[in-house]
């Protein structure tokens, strides 16, 4: 079921203005895509927190806008703790885009029992796939990885209809052998998923000063 959040017209305006609107619990986002002009929405910020909380993308506007929407850009404050502002684009049920995913490793590596260590090369994929079936995340089951083996990309059960946007043969996670013997550095965390890019369109023109 989409997530609906109520949406009011705001009028465009520079820092200040944007300061009292988030002063009041809102928060400023701009409505673009499908070749239909600019809006300038504010959204309640409890209710968009807790929907990007729950990995919720697809959005269904309701009140002064009534639409389908993907949140496309969320910035946010130093802190990563407030929502300062977030870019929505117009979406159809199912229309393609383009985003990163989350990976999480789940279960007991026999190998790390055997005294191996896991190393994780891809901490989120890059997929293609209809708007409507991106997952929250994506569940790699190591329960089977022994010593000096590896999970790769096309053993990945993605979405009906998805792709990966990597080489099927990407290593996902490693067992390494046992200290001692010559290792591997783990890869370093990838940074928060990428934000989704819906296929064939354009980013909006920065038309707001006040998006720090």
């Amino acid at each position: 079921m989409i997530e609906q959040i109520p949406v009011e017209f705001r009028s465009p305006g520079g820092k200040r203005r944007n300061k009292r609107l988030r002063a009041s619990g809102k928060v400023p986002a701009i409505l673009y895509g499908h070749k239909q002009e600019n809006v300038c929405l504010s959204l309640p910020r409890d209710v968009l927190a807790a929907a990007v909380r729950h990995g919720t993308r697809l959005i269904q506007l309701t009140g002064a806008v009534r639409e389908q929407a993907y949140i496309k850009e969320l910035q946010w404050d130093t802190w990563g703790k407030e929502i300062l502002h977030v870019d929505l684009t117009r979406v159809s049920a199912h229309e393609r885009v383009r985003t990163e995913v989350p990976i999480e490793l789940r279960g007991d590596a026999p190998g790390v029992k055997a005294g191996g260590r896991l190393a994780q090369h891809l901490h989120s994929l890059a997929i293609e796939c209809e708007v409507d079936k991106i997952p929250e995340k994506l569940v790699v089951l190591i329960t089977q990885l022994g010593l000096g083996g590896a999970i790769t990309v096309k053993d990945i059960a993605l979405p009906e209809g998805a792709k990966a946007l990597v080489g099927p043969d990407e290593v996902v996670v490693v067992c390494h052998a046992p200290a001692g013997e010559e290792e591997i550095e783990e890869a370093a965390p990838a940074p928060g998923p990428a934000e989704p890019e819906v296929i064939g369109r354009k980013k909006a023109a920065e038309e707001e000063e006040d998006k720090e």
